[in-house]
């Protein structure tokens, strides 16, 4: 065993997707599952099985279609939640079962009502079962930060004697700080006899900002797995982002000399797609994948770039999958040019979403004078939503300082019959926005409405991202198009999409990590 190789477990899918508004249905799971694996992610935690009749049917879908990754389900300690995940992970070439219960003081006493000894004897029972129905089994001691140190390490010892490979140790609600963190670890790898048996794991939360620094402490105090997020999306501020880690091990290996079989050129790919599916827009200052990570605006950077990319690049863009493109895209461009882009872009799209996103294509490039990635991207993002429900058709909108009533007349494809309606509004997106829900339903309330342009100029496409609220669950929509309130659309349409997914799911307590 190489004892320098760090194992990095994905959780995009199931910590990521409990951020606000970041629910995933079956084929945006399978689509970045599909992405994972092929970046050599070791593990994809695909979600919670007990979570959903959805949920458990997305990760049993993964569980079927990746066959180089470990697949994972999360599960409390209960026979149920256990027995529901293996049904799940079933399929899979290599499954895990990730059991956890809390550790902490101020978790036993408030959330689990439990006294120490019979939470100690739900980690050998919760464990024990688990490793009857698959040979690898997980165990996380839910804010392991802040447990007392006998506990921790006798709940450890446990988990490993019933039969846990893997040990995580989660810095649940991000509170710990690296040379804490590191000592931590230091600890459990000097008192727990038996530690040599498992790998140690550690889950790191940003309240604080320090995810990823945690991470690399741990690392550097002997834990072998991170669990982590593209783009570190997840719970309040998000957990460790995988790029991060990923780009601060290859970049410093004099400092830690670890290594991991990821494939960074597809950091930017998988960046965008979690990024659209969830519709949670990545910051343009983010490390690694923001917008302005490898931009220079200042002159004296500028020179010194253009002399000596070194000087103030620590990495190559290439090595995040950043690529000059080579085949220029235009309104004379064909089929086969197009179909080529998609595949570099990283999208196989059937026959019929072909034959859209094509039409689209070649409708912006009438319009545009120059397309780039981004463009094609934005418009590809919209036809792959082949299993939405409420689909857009056509928006005529009258609005103007001379008009008395800003006017929407909408067609939308719902469930395969085409309806319309014509609906007034203090505005055209107001308006527009009364339309779809005259057609669908009008339970949400909007929070959040935002325009940027995908690319630079008068005749960028404008992507709108929305954010609704329905009983206290949130969902966030994209949309793009030239004309912003066709754009606005599409993201309304988007967002409803989602919270009929998000209806169907009820997560249970306790499902922080």
């Amino acid at each position: 065993m190489n004892t320098n190789r760090v194992i990095i477990f994905d959780t995009t899918l199931r910590d990521g997707e409990q951020s606000p508004g970041a629910s995933m249905n079956r084929e945006e799971k399978i689509r970045i599952a599909k992405l994972l694996e092929e970046m050599r992610v070791d593990v994809i935690e695909a979600g919670f099985a007990i979570a959903s009749q959805g949920d458990y049917e997305a990760i049993k879908a993964v569980a079927e279609t990746v066959t180089e990754s470990t697949v994972a389900s999360l599960a409390r300690a209960a026979k149920g939640d256990i027995q529901r995940a293996a049904d799940a992970i079933a399929p899979a070439k290599r499954g895990r079962i990730h059991t956890f219960i809390s550790t902490s003081p101020l978790h036993m006493k408030y959330k689990l009502q439990m006294q120490p000894e019979a939470v100690h004897q739900a980690v050998i029972d919760s464990v024990s079962f688990a490793r009857n129905l698959t040979d690898d089994v997980e165990w996380s001691a839910e804010d392991g930060s802040r447990t007392e140190h006998d506990f921790l390490c006798q709940c450890v010892e446990s988990a490993i004697e019933a039969g846990a490979t893997t040990i995580n140790i989660p810095d649940t609600v991000g509170y710990t700080v690296p040379d804490e963190y590191h000592a931590l670890i230091t600890m459990l790898c000097n008192r727990v006899p038996n530690i040599d048996k498992a790998i140690i794991s550690v889950h790191c939360h940003n309240d604080l900002g320090l995810a990823v620094a945690n991470s690399l402490a741990a690392v550097q105090a002997g834990a072998r797995q991170v669990e982590c997020t593209i783009n570190g999306l997840g719970e309040r501020a998000g957990n460790a982002a995988l790029e991060e880690i990923i780009m601060a091990l290859r970049t410093r290996q004099d400092h830690m000399p670890f290594e991991t079989g990821i494939n960074s050129e597809l950091i930017t790919k998988a960046s965008h797609m979690v990024s659209t599916v969830t519709g949670i827009m990545v910051q343009p200052n983010k490390a690694i994948v923001g917008a302005n990570a490898f931009a220079h605006e200042s002159g004296i950077h500028q020179d010194g770039v253009l002399k000596h990319a070194e000087t103030y690049e620590i990495m190559t863009p290439e090595s995040v999958g950043l690529k000059e493109s080579n085949l220029v895209m235009g309104k004379h461009s064909g089929r086969h040019a197009f179909k080529e882009k998609l595949k570099d872009l990283g999208y196989a799209l059937g026959d019929n979403a072909m034959n859209d996103a094509f039409k689209r294509f070649k409708d912006l490039a009438d319009k545009k004078k120059e397309i780039f990635d981004e463009d094609i991207v934005a418009l590809v993002d919209d036809e792959v939503r082949d299993n939405d429900s409420i689909k857009f058709v056509s928006l005529q909108v009258v609005c103007g300082s001379k008009v008395e009533h800003q006017t929407a007349e909408l067609e939308l494809d719902i469930e395969g019959e085409i309806v319309s309606m014509t609906a007034d509004g203090d505005g055209p997106v107001d308006a527009t926005f009364n339309a779809i829900k005259a057609l669908t339903f009008a339970t949400q309330h909007l929070q959040l409405y935002q325009v940027h342009a995908v690319t630079e100029g008068a005749d960028a496409q404008a992507e709108v991202t929305v954010r609704l609220e329905e009983n206290g669950k949130t969902v966030m929509g994209q949309g793009a198009d030239t004309d912003t309130l066709v754009a606005s659309a599409r993201a309304y349409i988007n967002a409803l999409n989602k919270l009929i997914v998000k209806r169907q799911r009820t997560a249970p307590e306790a499902v922080a990590v």
